[in-house]
C-alpha cells in the first residue's frame, strides 16, 4: 500500500510547522501514523501528496482538523493568522494615525 499519491495538483501543508511547534520528529510522526519518515519529508516539501487515509491519520495524531494541516490552495502567511493584517516594510502593522502627533497636526 502506498502512503502517498503523486498528482498534478499540489496539496499544500503546514506539517513541518506543526511538527516543530509540538517538538515531534519526522521519525516519531511516521511511526505513529504507519508511514516511512522519508514519506513525511516528501509530503512536507510538497514532493508528494498524502493519501486521504494518511492525511486523516496525521490530523488525528495532532488532534487537528485535516484542513488545518492540508489545503488545495496555499495557506495565508501566519502573520495574517496572528495579527489579522499583512505587514509591509516600514509600517510594522501600524496605521497612519499611530505614527505620532506631529503627523496629525500637519494635516
Amino acid at each position: 500500500m502506498y502512503n502517498f499519491l503523486y498528482m498534478s495538483e499540489q496539496v499544500h501543508n503546514r506539517l513541518a510547522v506543526i511538527r516543530a511547534e509540538r517538538s515531534v520528529s519526522r521519525k516519531q510522526l511516521a511511526e505513529a501514523v504507519g508511514a516511512h519518515y522519508q514519506t513525511i519529508g516528501h509530503i512536507e516539501r510538497g514532493q508528494y501528496n498524502p493519501s486521504l487515509d494518511l492525511a486523516l491519520r496525521i490530523a488525528e495524531y495532532f488532534e487537528l482538523p485535516v484542513e488545518v494541516l492540508f489545503a488545495l490552495r496555499p495557506f495565508r502567511p501566519l502573520s495574517h493568522e496572528l495579527y489579522g493584517v499583512e505587514r509591509t516594510h516600514g509600517n510594522h502593522g501600524r496605521d497612519d494615525h499611530e505614527h505620532g502627533s506631529a503627523d496629525r497636526g500637519a494635516r
